[in-house]
């Protein structure tokens, strides 16, 4: 252990990084609450999307890391802003009416739209906790509702309206005019209405920890600061839950670096340090635009959960956070194989290589291996050529090419298969177009068709290359099972065919029989999917009646 420690303070991978410089935080002192916080946050204001998702995987990450390097116990709070006032219908819910009925309301006051859940934010909440709870992250869900009423802030809300003109000397700055002459770190929760409201605190009375404000219809009412009578306006709330909680570490998105430096100001007027952050690149939607909760325009957890296993996805989290990142379905099959790609590596890499492979931070030190036989995006051009309807006709050709792998001993394959025909039939098939060949190209394929019938034509297309490159290599042994042999076959007709560059030669296969521009080895395809049925694919893409 303090080998791989000893490697872990020196390892370039971020998380490592990220803790390195929490460990410094207690370089003199343990915590005295005993243990190193770790927060996320979560506005239950719309459906839970895949970037608050990646909040809790990164910041689990950051969390493994810290745990190797040092021995101080950790915890894991993901806190919901429940009680949010809610400001805007979403409008990918149902019940558009009705929401719009409850504007104002604390988030867990706001019906469900769903009809299942007491209100819209237990609806969220829930939706989280049970994606949260099938990766097994190890965290204690928090409500903002049950800490402001139950008591939990009342202290902090004390020291806050103690200090609310220092609170309020941070915040004035940072608003308009007109904002700021009826801005107050306090909301009151109206006794009439339930709204949150947003009005000027009138009057204060630190002794008897209690405000003055004037409802919308005149009457000034006087309310305590504890017991869930108020809520504080986000900035100075994000403050006062790191100094009431002792929160060391809390991530957020690009768009909060000026409000993680406000809260920062705030949490040391409230006497206590604020956080380590790092801020992440935000996710872009396919046209390059920031992904909302409310416009839906994101993937949600659940679709990607459609596609591909979620290990795939706590992968794509983990990739370069401080970059921006496109999240919209065509980076699953790349997800999916890069995952298995560093999963089969792991086991042969040392120490240092470990702790810089991405499954190490997704798995820790229980890293499983990879039952792929066969890359994801192989799959999805296998039920190309077969016209998979079910996963069953993508193992007819699994079971040929890998005898060993069944659907009960490669449990991983069996699920991507299923993925694969899914994802194939949902976005691949509608935009598949096949062309006819040129000329060229009908002479290249035709010749391909030849070869993988006559292994005599095959060895000749491979010695016409040779002798064309000046190659004086012996032949290779003829094997229609082995990749090599058929993507060598593959390469030398293409080169024979004056192909140049030679990637125009396998672009017209992908566009031809595969209906797409990019496509896999095709060797290993020929593999796969088998020489006599690849035969007839082209024999197919030659006469037009692919499509």
């Amino acid at each position: 252990m303090s080998d791989l420690r000893d490697t872990a303070m020196s390892s370039k991978a971020w998380p490592f990084e990220e803790a390195r410089r929490l460990l410094k935080r207690y370089e003199k002192n343990a915590p005295e609450k005993g243990f190193v916080l770790f927060q996320t946050g979560y506005g239950p204001s719309g459906l839970p999307h895949i970037g608050t998702f990646g909040e809790v995987a990164r910041t689990t990450m950051v969390r493994r890391a810290f745990e190797i390097i040092s021995d101080i116990p950790t915890k894991l709070i993901c806190f919901s802003d429940d009680m949010d006032g809610f400001r805007k219908v979403p409008t990918n819910v149902p019940m558009q009416d009705e929401l719009a009925q409850d504007l104002h309301l604390p988030l867990t006051k706001v019906r469900d739209p769903f009809g299942c859940h007491e209100s819209f934010a237990h609806h969220n909440n829930a939706k989280l906790n049970e994606f949260l709870d099938s990766y097994g992250f190890e965290y204690e869900f928090a409500s903002s509702t049950e800490y402001y009423t139950s008591g939990k802030f009342d202290e902090a809300l004390q020291t806050a309206l103690e200090r609310f003109d220092k609170i309020q000397e941070i915040m004035l700055p940072t608003l308009g005019p007109d904002r700021r002459a009826t801005y107050s770190c306090f909301l009151p929760v109206s006794p009439k209405t339930g709204h949150v409201l947003q009005v000027p605190t009138l009057e204060r009375n630190v002794a008897k920890g209690t405000i003055v404000y004037e409802e919308p219809d005149g009457e000034r009412v006087e309310i305590p600061v504890t017991g869930g009578n108020v809520k504080m306006q986000w900035k100075p709330d994000w403050a006062m839950r790191w100094a009431a909680l002792g929160v060391d570490y809390e991530m957020s998105g690009k768009d909060l670096i000026d409000s993680v430096t406000q809260s920062s100001k705030i949490c040391r007027a409230l006497g206590q340090r604020p956080p380590e952050s790092l801020s992440y690149e935000l996710f872009n939607d396919e046209q390059g635009q920031k992904i909302s909760k409310s416009k839906g325009n994101g993937l949600s957890m659940e679709e990607w959960l459609t596609y591909a296993a979620p290990e795939s996805l706590q992968y794509f989290m983990y990739q370069k956070p401080k970059t921006a990142k496109r999240l919209y379905f065509d980076v699953i099959p790349k997800a999916v194989d890069e995952y298995h790609q560093q999963l089969r590596a792991y086991p042969g890499q040392d120490n240092a290589q470990k702790l810089a492979n991405p499954v190490f931070h997704l798995h820790g030190h229980n890293v499983p291996a990879s039952d792929m036989v066969v890359p994801f995006s192989m799959l999805l051009n296998l039920a190309s050529a077969s016209s998979a309807e079910d996963k069953d006709t993508l193992w007819g050709f699994i079971g040929k090419y890998a005898p060993d792998a069944s659907p009960s001993t490669h449990p991983s394959m069996d699920a991507a298969a299923g993925f694969a025909v899914r994802y194939f039939n949902d976005f691949v098939k509608p935009t598949k177009v096949f062309r006819a060949p040129t000329d060229q190209e009908h002479a290249a394929l035709q010749d391909l068709a030849n070869a993988l019938k006559d292994e005599q034509i095959a060895l000749d297309a491979i010695a016409q290359k040779n002798a064309a490159m000046g190659n004086d290599d012996p032949l290779p042994a003829v094997d229609y099972t082995d990749e090599e042999f058929l993507q060598s076959v593959v390469f030398a007709i293409g080169k024979n065919h004056g192909f140049e560059p030679l990637r125009d030669w396998f672009k017209a296969i992908y566009e031809v029989l595969l209906g797409a521009s990019q496509g896999p080895r095709f060797g290993g395809f020929i593999a796969l999917y088998g020489v006599d049925e690849t035969v007839v694919l082209i024999e197919k893409g030659l006469a037009g009646r692919l499509g």
